[in-house]
């Protein structure tokens, strides 16, 4: 299976819709989902840090990592973006067959 699932942070909605567009409008991903903020509690630089963030799921294949990556390393504000990528190791196959359909090169 070719399809990944991609997670990321942003600091707020605004980056995150912006960022979620661009993906979806340049067939890097076929849907990214923009949940509800979470609170994240982490060290950073020596010091324990909270903050508000915006969590994506970025549905696409692993052929477009590699463009996904520089994409929202361009577009994210912080010096070390969280970027996950996970395999998706089964779905529904309608689905799983239109995610790759929708992220082909």
């Amino acid at each position: 299976m070719d399809q990944i699932l991609v997670l990321t942070n942003l600091p707020d909605q605004t980056i995150a819709t912006r960022l979620a567009e661009h993906l979806v409008k340049q067939g890097l991903a076929a849907c990214v989902n923009i949940l509800a903020p979470v609170t994240s509690i982490y060290h950073w630089q020596g010091k324990l840090e909270t903050a508000q963030e915006i969590p994506l799921l970025i549905k696409t294949s692993q052929s477009r990592y590699m463009e996904i990556e520089a994409a929202i390393c361009k577009l994210h504000p912080y010096e070390t973006p969280e970027i996950l990528q996970l395999p998706i190791t089964g779905g529904l196959p309608a689905y799983l067959a239109w995610l790759s359909e929708e992220t082909a090169h």
